[in-house]
């Protein structure tokens, strides 16, 4: 009988083995209009890819992660059970958040969701990064520079598809700690012989400074600090849509599936965005992209890329498939990583999928809408649910509102639970507008409070708009 070693140890170079044969270690692309042929495989080569994967990744698991060995066990599940997408779907219940959130508590400080142990992270550790959900307690993740280099060519692929090429210059605007979005956009960019422009630990006006002196063509940071940067700008007496910027690179919140936002983002700099999507948990490499066509059609789109992950949507109470075209909640089956493959693991993003054509000619899922946020995020105030992506919506749709705005709920002191939604502009008289806004895309009564422009707080991060201090009897300060 093998030694329960020898028996990770194999599973571990049988996994990265299937890996690398569907690994290209690329620095340019291979036509004019994709990075890599995958973008064009057909159905058929997809799925029979992500069986092999999925095939591999199981017993893989199961001898690497004692989180996932514990789960096959109690599940009553061997990992030869495991040996397409289909046997998957039908043996393998999905993973939630909460149950890592469990297994970090019970075994800090890394948990044992992942595959990434003492020894791969003393041998080959590139960098820890942390979940940053709105709720519960933070899952941290280990990832290894063989990691990183397929990070590097999921993401190449999802920026050369949104338009990026040689002679454009990338200037990345975050602080890079907590940040994984930026850093994979950071090596990935010099995976592609891109130049970069450094601009962390910078406020506003430095960084619109650099714009106007370096020029460069591409801005990498969240949909809510383009706002807030394009505003500074025009403050500045320039005009953001007079720069050499032609990308946005955005991500860590939603918006293009968010109605006014994307508009107010693209009309301020007069650039396109392009979309990237993914989460810190399943490699957190591009999952989600922009083509050429994403904003073509009467609802934006982008694509999920099905050869290194198996996508699906589920319903939010069940947790069950539901069909192509009904709204879900994003699935995510990773097949690109040694640190944190994960089998089902529960995104929890809103969308709905679509296999029809696209006329970029690339033939993974698309998420219609693209994403609308998470459902960690619903919000429940006195029996009426709904999310602050409706919120955002209703203060967009009403003219010379700021680009921050704060959910403010709290509980009186009868009891009775309210929210407050505190808007910018330079009429208080619009209260009444953004109130009607919100009733009818919610059904919530709330009250509104304006205040002057410029007066809610900004940030590089993923913006906090929610803020929730029911049960305290008053209503917090920002």
């Amino acid at each position: 009988m093998s030694h329960p070693s020898s028996r990770a140890d194999a599973t571990r170079t049988a996994w990265k083995s299937v890996l690398a044969t569907h690994h290209e270690d690329r620095g340019a692309p291979v036509s004019a209009d994709y990075w890599s042929d995958k973008d064009t495989w057909s159905r058929d080569r997809i799925r029979a890819v992500q069986d092999e994967k999925i095939a591999a990744v199981a017993p893989f698991l199961y001898e690497n992660s004692a989180f996932y060995r514990r789960r096959f066990d109690r599940l009553g599940v061997a990992p030869t059970d495991l040996d397409s997408v289909e046997t998957m779907l039908a043996n393998w219940p999905v993973v939630t958040k909460h149950e890592m959130m469990e297994d970090a508590t019970a075994h800090p400080p890394y948990g044992t969701y992942t595959t990434c142990g003492t020894a791969e992270w003393g041998d080959r550790g590139w960098m820890l990064f942390s979940s940053s959900g709105s709720t519960g307690v933070p899952r941290v993740f280990r990832y290894t520079h063989f990691d990183r280099q397929y990070w590097e060519q999921a993401n190449a692929r999802a920026l050369y598809s949104g338009g990026l090429r040689k002679g454009d210059s990338g200037l990345p605007m975050t602080g890079f700690g907590p940040h994984v979005f930026a850093w994979g956009v950071q090596y990935t960019l010099a995976r592609m012989g891109l130049p970069v422009i450094p601009g962390g630990g910078m406020d506003g006006p430095a960084r619109a400074a650099l714009i106007e002196r370096f020029k460069p063509t591409t801005l990498i940071c969240t949909p809510s600090y383009l706002l807030y940067l394009g505003r500074t700008m025009q403050d500045m007496g320039q005009d953001p849509a007079r720069t050499s910027v032609r990308w946005l690179v955005t991500g860590g919140e939603p918006f293009s599936g968010v109605e006014g936002t994307l508009a107010r983002i693209q009309d301020l700099w007069g650039a396109k965005s392009l979309e990237f999507y993914g989460c810190t948990e399943a490699s957190p490499h591009c999952g989600g992209y922009s083509c050429p066509e994403y904003q073509e059609g009467d609802t934006p789109f982008i694509h999920l890329m099905e050869d290194i992950q198996v996508w699906e949507t589920v319903d939010p109470d069940t947790l069950t498939p539901v069909p192509d075209g009904a709204r879900g909640l994003t699935v995510c089956t990773n097949l690109n990583s040694e640190s944190s493959a994960q089998l089902r693991f529960l995104v929890g993003d809103y969308t709905r999928l679509s296999r029809a054509p696209c006329a970029c000619g690339r033939n993974h899922v698309k998420a219609m809408g693209c994403l609308t946020g998470r459902s960690d995020d619903l919000i429940n105030l006195r029996g009426i649910k709904f999310f602050p992506v409706q919120i955002e919506e209703a203060v967009r749709a009403i003219a010379g509102t700021g680009d921050e705005f704060q959910i403010r709920l709290s509980t009186r002191d009868d009891g009775l639970d309210v929210m407050t939604v505190v808007v910018e502009h330079t009429d208080a008289g619009v209260a009444d507008a953004v109130t009607r806004e919100i009733r009818s895309r919610c059904e919530v009564r709330c009250t509104v409070a304006v205040v002057a422009p410029d007066t809610l707080p900004k940030t590089e991060m993923k913006a906090r708009r929610v803020f929730d201090q029911r049960g305290q009897r008053c209503c917090p300060t920002p």
